[in-house]
């Protein structure tokens, strides 16, 4: 993806959060990655953290934010929810991103984390929450897939 400040994004990961909140951002995906700074936010569906570009996280809050209207309270919610709890961190010399408290208490986040590569943006899970989601989802997979059945390859 030329221009769009990052390569697809793949992978699944484990990674460690230390006590001062920083993690170390696995080197494949590092490499996708062409800017040095990442905005994070809540994932409002998901008890996880999402990371984008500056150029994606531009693209994408400056669609909702167009279609958006202060006076919707569902509007306000997801403004409130995605939009205002974003922030811009930078990678440190050694690759570790430092999450802020906000952000690692809404995700949850302990020690043992999963970083997934999700082809435009990234999300970073406490381990235990994404095992859980996993298994609690199982069933739900199959039907999803079956969503996808006009896609040939």
């Amino acid at each position: 993806m030329v221009g769009s400040g990052l390569n697809l994004l793949t992978g699944e990961y484990n990674s460690t959060l230390d006590e001062k909140g920083r993690i170390m951002i696995p080197s494949k995906l590092r490499t996708g990655i062409t800017s040095n700074v990442l905005i994070v936010t809540q994932a409002i569906v998901d008890r996880c953290l999402w990371l984008f570009t500056p150029e994606e996280w531009e693209e994408l809050s400056s669609k909702i934010m167009g279609n958006a209207s202060p006076f919707s309270a569902k509007n306000r919610l997801i403004m409130r929810s995605f939009i205002a709890p974003a922030q811009e961190i930078e990678f440190d010399k050694s690759g570790r991103l430092s999450i802020p408290q906000s952000l690692r208490s809404y995700a949850g986040l302990s020690k043992d984390c999963t970083i997934l590569g999700n082809g435009k943006y990234v999300e970073i899970w406490d381990n235990q929450s994404y095992e859980t989601y996993l298994t609690s989802n199982e069933d739900n997979l199959l039907e999803a897939s079956e969503e996808l059945k006009s896609i040939s390859f």
